[in-house]
């Protein structure tokens, strides 16, 4: 009889965890039917407005591994999930959002964020948890967007962002990725940090704020970028400026972008430096359009044509190109490829308005996710563009 029961015991953990491997497949393979139906641009706005507005209090968490088999295992060592990568989901969120309500004033959503607010911050505007690394900069950036409220009671918050950007300036004056990973230069610290730096330094007279984002982009791009394609690598080692990871990949491309286009917003016109970043929003414009796929998206590996098309480089690029649109001379080809991208990313959108097909998490340096799904950081792009464009001022 024990044995009967201890063979039962073990016949159901091995159900369970292959239904744990079989279920997520099952429902990416259902979710997937009939992928790709919106044709009308304001349907699909709606759409993938509502899943975002869905998301900002319920972000789902991305996978950090590869691994679509015997998933228990990561389960159990807590090496599923992580909610590190959470703030620059979140910010994505919340900056779609916020241009959305540019359009429409609705108030579903302006209750989904002051909810989220709530969720993050205290009576006198401190973080409740205090980000730890650079990423939640951006979160912090995506706050200072929001124009239905008076942010300025977060700036305690922004003050702490502040300090703690600052204590991970490294030796030769630019922010590292990690106080452990002080050696390296990663691209993303360019869209973590530089929006923020930009927008906190104009709104509180903070020119060295404002001075640390423009050397943040400039040094990575004396070191970090391919000279003739001007693309990025994923990093550069301090010590000898030598390049890591690859030159091309999809999202590293995004995060310079957004770094440098988001920043170049938020520069008033007088601003010295507006013309040196608009030198590099022209350059970095015509870069992105050469690589851009014939069906609109960018691949993950912009520079091969064989690799697979990545939603959250396209929506990212599709960003930032158009706004540099609003560039005299290189207008009209900006915004047909962000029309191009907008098209595509309708095209990869699911029934339920979730955004397919973005890579995964990265691992290390040179070390990219081969799985493509849904992710809420292209969620937020999306919506981003698509309000954006549907602006007169812009489209």
């Amino acid at each position: 009889m024990f044995i009967q029961v201890l063979g039962l015991i073990f016949f159901f953990l091995i159900v369970v965890i292959i239904l744990i491997d079989v279920v997520p497949i099952f429902n990416d393979w259902v979710s997937r039917i009939h992928i790709g139906r919106h044709i009308d641009k304001n349907l699909w706005n709606k759409s993938i407005t509502n899943k975002g507005v869905k998301w900002l209090n319920n972000t789902p968490k991305i996978k950090v591994t590869d691994n679509t088999r015997l998933v228990v295992i990561d389960m159990l060592k807590g090496n599923y999930t992580k909610n590190a990568i959470q703030h620059w989901q979140e910010a994505a969120l919340l900056l779609g959002l916020t241009e959305s309500l540019k359009n429409k004033d609705d108030e579903e959503v302006q209750k989904e964020i002051k909810k989220f607010l709530k969720s993050k911050f205290d009576q006198n505007g401190q973080w409740l948890n205090k980000p730890k690394h650079v990423d939640g900069a951006i979160l912090a950036y995506a706050v200072m967007k929001l124009d239905f409220i008076d942010t300025d009671k977060y700036r305690n918050a922004f003050d702490y962002t502040w300090e703690m950007i600052k204590e991970q300036i490294g030796e030769d004056g630019t922010v590292g990725y990690r106080k452990s990973m002080q050696s390296y230069r990663y691209v993303d610290t360019i869209g973590f940090i530089c929006p923020f730096l930009v927008a906190y330094g104009v709104r509180y007279k903070k020119s060295n704020c404002i001075d640390l984002a423009v050397k943040q982009i400039r040094e990575y791009e004396q070191y970090g970028m391919l000279e003739k394609q001007f693309i990025p690598s994923h990093a550069y080692r301090l010590e000898n400026k030598a390049p890591l990871g690859l030159y091309g990949w999809g999202r590293g491309l995004g995060w310079y972008a957004i770094g440098l286009i988001d920043s170049w917003k938020e520069l008033p016109n007088k601003n010295n430096y507006k013309l040196v970043l608009e030198e590099s929003v022209k350059k970095f414009a015509a870069a992105a359009i050469s690589f851009q796929q014939e069906n609109g998206s960018w691949n993950w590996t912009v520079t091969r044509n064989e690799s697979r098309p990545d939603s959250s480089t396209t929506a990212t690029l599709g960003w930032f190109l158009l706004n540099a649109a609003k560039i005299d001379g290189i207008s009209k080809d900006c915004l047909s490829s962000s029309e191009k991208a907008i098209s595509y990313l309708m095209n990869v959108t699911r029934r339920n308005g979730a955004v397919d097909f973005s890579q995964g998490d990265t691992k290390d340096i040179g070390v990219y996710s081969m799985l493509f799904n849904i992710l809420p950081f292209t969620q937020g792009f999306c919506i981003r563009i698509i309000n954006l464009f549907n602006n007169s001022k812009v489209a």
